[in-house]
């Protein structure tokens, strides 16, 4: 089921519908579990390849950006 997953807010908001709330002081350990958490929900087919590929790039730039 693709979603509408246009920025990073959307990218929180899907975590959230699967019970996921990530937040830590130190932005790089916050990305690096939203990674890890993302990969889970697709290694288990709760995403699509393309809604997991699209929250991947914009967690990637998001890293870059800070």
């Amino acid at each position: 089921m693709n979603r509408k997953i246009d920025n990073f807010y959307d990218v929180l908001q899907l975590l959230k519908q699967f019970g996921f709330i990530i937040y830590f002081k130190d932005k790089k350990d916050m990305y690096e579990m939203m990674e890890q958490e993302i990969k889970t929900l697709y290694q288990y087919e709760l995403l699509s390849k393309d809604d997991y590929l699209k929250c991947r790039l914009i967690i990637n730039q998001r890293k870059i950006d800070k």
